[in-house]
């Protein structure tokens, strides 16, 4: 009699097969296609199938639009929320270590010198990064780190969340990686999550030149208990330092490299005038949905059309769809139309 194998199911792909009918129950109970749910996300049908089958881990705010669409009354992101994305992921010890560290942390305070922090990549960032690490030609390997590095970013919103300050090098924000579109999702991003209230987010402008203190990332996490210790990585490695000494002046460091960093309101300000450059030299997404505006008049000749559905409104010159696209928040476009609907725009003595 042959003797069986014994199989032990990949406690993350078993994970994400359950999440994935989950959806697929719910999408059918609401009577649509995997195509039609990709349009309203939106997102492309391989996605969701992806998602489906177990392949394919979802984000939060796919979740998130989802659950909206689906009527589900956030079942999805209770259900996404008790998932371990990342249980198979094998890290060096070191960085194990950082992450159980990290994952009961109270205050965070990292420095980014190259790239955007972790805890605040976007999925297609992330992997334009991996890509060309040391996971470069896996796709496996890329996928669960992907996957690892996503979940680590619930804590930010959970509301027990740590306080989390991060100083980026303005190379960091504008150094292009994965291309034009990807970098201005992630700087969208940036701007989205600096919004919230236990996030604190600075750059530190080149013309700091030595007076920035690291040349490396740099993690100071403080535990419940008020223990702070230091983590920084070279080339292959992280390292950790609990001195008291040694913390306090790392600390006293990145306490004067905040004071000298621009303030979270110029820092958005520089965030968000490097993303609009990009909005205007990338290719027009396929995502993005252009529509003539109602208040484009007949006089005009419908010259103006927006995008919605995305952090920022988008408006372009219809009758010059290659040329530049401006990028105004939502309130504020919100306000001029207002201000069309009843001729009161300010004038002078007004």
């Amino acid at each position: 009699m042959t003797r069986q194998k014994s199989v032990h199911p990949n406690p993350q792909s078993s994970a994400g097969a359950v999440f994935g009918a989950v959806l697929r129950r719910f999408r059918d109970a609401k009577g649509i296609s995997q195509g039609e749910l990709a349009a309203l996300v939106p997102c492309s049908r391989p996605h969701i199938s992806r998602i489906e089958a177990g392949t394919r881990n979802p984000q939060e705010d796919f979740v998130h639009a989802a659950d909206r669409l689906l009527d589900t009354g956030g079942q999805l992101m209770d259900l996404w929320r008790e998932i371990d994305w990342y249980a198979r992921v094998e890290h060096p010890d070191w960085f194990r270590r950082y992450a159980g560290f990290e994952e009961r942390a109270s205050t965070i305070c990292e420095f980014q010198v190259a790239h955007i922090s972790g805890l605040l990549q976007t999925e297609a960032y992330a992997r334009a990064l991996l890509a060309s690490g040391d996971a470069a030609g896996n796709p496996d390997l890329i996928e669960e780190r992907i996957a690892s590095r996503l979940a680590r970013q619930h804590r930010l919103t959970a509301p027990d969340g740590p306080l989390f300050k991060v100083v980026h090098s303005e190379a960091a924000i504008r150094s292009l990686v994965g291309g034009e579109a990807v970098m201005h999702e992630q700087l969208e991003r940036l701007l989205t999550l600096g919004q919230l209230p236990n996030v604190v987010l600075q750059v530190a402008p080149l013309s700091l030149g030595e007076r920035v203190p690291f040349a490396t990332i740099v993690s100071l996490v403080t535990s419940p208990d008020g223990k702070t210790r230091i983590y920084s990585e070279s080339l292959d490695q992280g390292h950790f330092i609990e001195d008291p000494r040694v913390v306090q002046r790392r600390q006293r460091a990145y306490d004067l490299l905040q004071a000298d960093a621009l303030s979270p309101r110029e820092s958005a300000a520089l965030i968000r005038s490097v993303r609009e450059g990009l909005l205007n030299v990338m290719p027009d997404s396929p995502t993005i949905s252009w529509r003539k505006s109602s208040y484009s008049g007949n006089n005009g000749g419908n010259c103006i059309e927006v995008a919605e559905g995305r952090p920022s409104l988008l408006v372009r010159d219809s009758k010059d769809p290659e040329g530049p696209v401006l990028s105004f928040p939502s309130t504020s476009w919100q306000s001029f139309i207002d201000a069309v609907r009843t001729d009161t725009f300010p004038t002078p003595g007004r």
